[in-house]
């Protein structure tokens, strides 16, 4: 079974910055896309980033030039570095990823719990 654990959300000032980390662990073989997710309450769910196993990344047009996703295959972790953060970025952030799992052998999508990301004075 595949698990993602999320750590680095909390309270910061406009302006400041915060790193997030997301970390797989179980029957993993390969992952091939992870990716951070933002939601606020009433709205949809939004991508904000993801990185393919080889480094392909994508960004929210709202987050780029500010947000940097990165991996560590070795590890099975992802990162999501954030500076300039504003009151638009405040939200619950969800790591994402697409897995090849061994046991069972198959691709799998599995979501972490979230994080909050609070941006405020």
């Amino acid at each position: 079974q595949v698990q993602l654990v999320e750590s680095g959300g909390g309270l910061v000032q406009p302006g400041g910055s915060l790193r997030l980390s997301c970390a797989a662990s179980g029957s993993i073989f390969r992952i091939n896309v992870m990716g951070w997710y933002r939601q606020v309450p009433g709205k949809q769910r939004e991508l904000v980033a993801a990185i393919t196993s080889g480094g392909s990344t994508n960004y929210a047009d709202s987050v780029k030039g500010r947000f940097t996703i990165s991996n560590d295959n070795g590890k099975n972790t992802v990162y999501l570095q954030m500076n300039s953060l504003n009151s638009e970025d405040t939200a619950v952030y969800y790591c994402n990823a697409d897995v090849h799992a061994l046991l069972p052998l198959g691709r799998l999508e599995v979501w972490g719990q979230g994080t909050l990301v609070t941006v405020s004075s």
